[in-house]
């Protein structure tokens, strides 16, 4: 059997933070290596501790959640940890600097557990979550704020197959929604995915839809 998924809890609400942490340990292939009510004590735990996987609170005392996002999973962060914010609609404004203070995805506070167990497994996998309606709701109300005056870059590396698979992701469409709207395999698709990736150094579904958005190639 392989190692559990180990999972930070944090979260200033006690209630909040206690149900997240007895629904982890609840599961066979997780456990809790730690939880907090602030954000700093958040930063200094994950770096003690490195777990797989961090639930991030945006807002929480002495450090937010962003600030704390970014000090552990920001560009310039050399092992970075893998962060999975959480949020409410109230708090959709901050979604965006999320993404680009490094998370790998977000969930709204009100998803069932088995969406949220969902979202820790497929970050500690490594890939993005990104809930497509979600995505576009957000992403796409700040679409304005996100993209340059200029457009889109004459010089994208990308086949026009290519920039066709980073719109749909972009739309906040999944593998196998990309994979029927083309008529191709997910397999195909999965090798068009990295593909983009590897040509624009992004390093997951997430900074390529902030990619996409940021440079026009999406509405």
């Amino acid at each position: 059997m392989s190692a559990p998924i180990r999972v930070l809890v944090c979260d200033d609400q006690m209630l909040i933070r206690t149900g997240l942490v007895t629904i982890i340990d609840a599961q066979p292939d997780m456990e809790v290596a730690g939880e907090c009510g602030d954000g700093r004590t958040g930063v200094d735990l994950a770096r003690e501790l490195r777990p797989d996987v961090v639930v991030m609170d945006i807002r929480m005392p002495v450090l937010d959640g962003l600030e704390a996002t970014r000090l552990l999973a920001g560009a310039a962060v050399t092992r970075p940890v893998k962060v999975l914010v959480v949020t409410t609609f109230n708090l959709d404004e901050y979604v965006y600097e999320a993404l680009r203070a490094g998370a790998s995805g977000f969930l709204l506070k009100d998803a069932p557990p088995d969406r949220l167990l969902h979202g820790i497994r497929t970050v500690a996998s490594g890939a993005a979550l990104l809930d497509p309606d979600v995505t576009r709701q957000l992403l796409g109300r700040y679409a304005t704020r996100i993209r340059p005056a200029q457009g889109a870059p004459r010089d994208l590396p990308l086949t026009p197959r290519e920039l066709e698979v980073l719109r749909l992701i972009a739309d906040g469409l999944s593998n196998s929604e990309i994979a029927a709207a083309l008529v191709i395999s997910q397999e195909t698709v999965k090798t068009f995915v990295s593909r983009i990736l590897a040509k624009l150094q992004l390093r997951d579904r997430v900074q390529a839809v902030v990619y996409a958005y940021r440079h026009g190639l999406a509405t």
